[in-house]
């Protein structure tokens, strides 16, 4: 639980307050934290992992976030970094933990954020996505805040996705536009 005060020897973009055991929030986090506040997004669905080999991490994350399912959509189409629309190839894997859902991503080919993340070197923790009713009314939202869109696709006309960063900030955030009870053009 979040302490109500600051840190005794907190300064400016020093440690501002400590999260009970383990976790400290820089003033910038802090920051951030109230900015997503402040735009009303819905509470986060699912984490994203982006790993190197899928089976190992699978392996790996299994004993916390299993059962796991894979899924393989094959080759699809995205825009990146407001280029064309372009191909690439991701394989994922699906577990739980309480109510979050936790998707592992395994680059494959094609321009992805996935792929420059892991060519920085990381790999882990990549995402929050938060299902919206209307993509392009939060991406107005968002982007007001700072945030661009780095990768994005309308699969349908009730159906589409974003990737969302901003500059000094690790965290992408994911919006997902699709109906609870699935896209009415496909029936899935």
């Amino acid at each position: 639980m979040l302490r109500d005060r600051l840190h005794p020897s907190s300064k400016a973009g020093e440690i501002t307050h400590i999260h009970e055991g383990e976790w400290t929030m820089t003033a910038a986090d802090v920051k951030v934290r109230e900015e997503l506040a402040q735009l009303g997004l819905p509470a986060p669905d699912q984490i994203g992992f982006v790993v190197r080999d899928l089976d190992q991490a699978i392996a790996h994350y299994d004993p916390l976030f299993g059962p796991f399912s894979k899924t393989d959509y094959g080759p699809q189409k995205a825009s990146y970094q407001g280029r064309s629309r372009s191909a690439y190839e991701l394989k994922f894997a699906f577990g739980r933990i309480g109510d979050l859902e936790i998707e592992l991503i395994e680059w494959i080919s094609g321009d992805t954020p996935h792929r420059d993340f892991l060519e920085k070197g990381r790999d882990g923790m990549h995402h929050l996505r938060f299902r919206v009713d209307d993509l392009d009314q939060w991406a107005a939202k968002l982007q007001a805040k700072g945030y661009e869109t780095v990768w994005h696709d309308r699969l349908s006309p009730h159906v589409a996705f974003g990737y969302f960063e901003r500059d000094d900030d690790p965290l992408v955030l994911e919006l997902l536009q699709y109906p609870e009870d699935g896209d009415p053009t496909t029936g899935t």
